[in-house]
């Protein structure tokens, strides 16, 4: 059995001073519930300098992922949090193309970044929000001689426990001004005359039975002097979220403050929770009504959820006990800084003959993201849209050494490369969907990415 230590303290810093104390690390993480929203926010994890590192490029990373999930384990102690040590890292979308052998890939820019990247961490720490508790946890693992994995589990716990001490109050997370700010105009891979022509040739396939939802996309880059760090504590801020997440994997970083899970399985139960239907936020509590109810009536952004929800249930039905899988909630209002947000929540029970790393490859990437039929609409995602799409609609998150997964969609997110930054933003066409509002949506959806990037205020036109 493997060694490890699992302790709890009472929580007497903030989850960004951890941050802060960590983010020159290797390939430092930081999984941000920025928003703390009831169950779905409740734990922060955090760490740094993985053991082992598990990158692929144009092939299927998933059988290495299971042998390396398979080779290390541990049992969890009862009511311990879910993250307890384990891989970390992302799925780009551009990997599903790789994985569905019937989409032809064409040839696009490419950002030259892994497919997929874990980092595989012995030392986590875990904020716990609800309970007002910070746990520090470190495992044996990669040492096999007890006595080694002994030694090397308490001294990264003394390292990690130095770290956290030494954290004081002249650490206390500042906001966001004070970042002087030279980035380029932001430029987009479509012009709107050709962002809307896209459209009109989606909705072409829609009239013709191709397809019934098509997500497309524009993305959007500029050059910076600011640092990731830097970047990720403005966008916490502008837009806090349950599934934000900072990661750096070396050469590149993602900064998110995505809204929207992909998938968890705690235990035998998986649950995803797919999102479609946006609106903006208003300006005084009179136009937040307004738009609220616009959205909660609308029978478009109804149908274009109900769509989604049919399409995860036939994915999870893939990995799943058939009969147990069901909606447990058809469409849910969320709130979130710049934009409201209706939800959907669609749960299983994993076959006892599948494993999580099962679950990933049958459901990825996420439906919400490409449409549906999901084969169909990613073959005209790639006709459409000119450049790739990178890790923007992949996936970030943990499967950890005591079982569990859980990873978020990568909207609302952005890639840094070097001194350049990356991001993109669409939004779902259907049968009735009007171009040039579509097109407004996507910008709806940048505010806070532009405002992070900027240094501007996130309602400035």
């Amino acid at each position: 059995m493997a060694y490890y230590i699992l302790k709890s303290y009472k929580l007497k810093i903030e989850p960004f001073q951890v941050f802060q104390a960590l983010a020159r690390q290797k390939n430092c993480f930081f999984l941000d519930s920025s928003l703390n929203k009831n169950s779905l926010g409740r734990y922060s994890f955090l760490g740094a300098n993985p053991f082992r590192i598990l990158k692929t490029k144009n092939e299927n990373p998933f059988p290495k992922l299971r042998s390396l999930l398979d080779k290390y384990k541990i049992d969890a102690p009862k009511n311990s949090p879910p993250f307890l040590g384990g891989a970390l890292g992302y799925l780009s979308y551009d990997l599903g193309l790789m994985l569905e052998k019937k989409v032809e890939s064409r040839p696009k820019e490419d950002l030259k970044i892994p497919d997929c990247f874990f980092g595989f961490y012995n030392t986590v720490v875990t904020i716990d929000h609800l309970k007002q508790l910070l746990y520090i946890f470190s495992v044996g693992f990669p040492e096999i001689n007890s006595r080694l994995a002994k030694s090397l589990c308490q001294s990264n716990f003394k390292k990690i426990c130095k770290l956290l001490s030494g954290i004081g109050a002249e650490n206390k997370c500042r906001g966001i001004s004070g970042f002087k700010n030279n980035s380029s105009e932001l430029k987009s891979d479509f012009s709107k005359e050709d962002y809307i022509a896209a459209i009109k040739k989606a909705k072409g396939y829609i009239k013709k039975g191709d397809i019934y939802q098509l997500n497309l996309s524009q993305r959007f880059q500029a050059r910076t002097n600011l640092s990731d760090f830097q970047i990720y504590k403005r966008l916490r801020e502008i837009s806090p979220s349950c599934f934000s997440a900072y990661f750096n994997a070396g050469g590149h970083q993602i900064l998110s403050s995505s809204p929207e899970r992909f998938l968890s399985l705690e235990k035998d139960i998986v649950t995803t929770r797919p999102m479609k239907g946006t609106r903006p936020r208003g300006e005084n509590k009179s136009q937040d009504a307004t738009l609220k109810k616009n959205l909660l009536t609308s029978a478009k952004d109804k149908a274009e959820l109900m769509m989604i929800v049919d399409l995860e249930r036939n994915d999870l039905g893939r990995v799943c006990s058939y009969d147990s899988v069901r909606a447990e909630a058809l469409r849910e209002l969320e709130e979130y800084s710049t934009v409201f947000q209706t939800t959907a929540t669609v749960s299983g029970r994993l076959h006892k003959n599948k494993d999580r790393v099962d679950l990933l490859r049958a459901c990825f990437p996420g439906g919400s993201i490409t449409g549906c039929p999901k084969i169909r609409a990613m073959e005209i995602i790639e006709e459409l849209e000119p450049t790739r799409r990178s890790v923007y609609t992949g996936c970030l998150g943990y499967a950890s050494f005591s079982g569990e997964l859980d990873f978020n969609i990568l909207i609302r997110s952005i890639l840094k490369k070097d001194d350049m930054l990356y991001f993109g933003v669409g939004g779902g066409i259907v049968a009735d969907s009007n171009p040039e509002e579509e097109y407004q949506e996507t910008l709806v959806k940048a505010r806070a990415m532009i405002a992070a990037i900027n240094g501007e205020d996130v309602w400035k036109k």
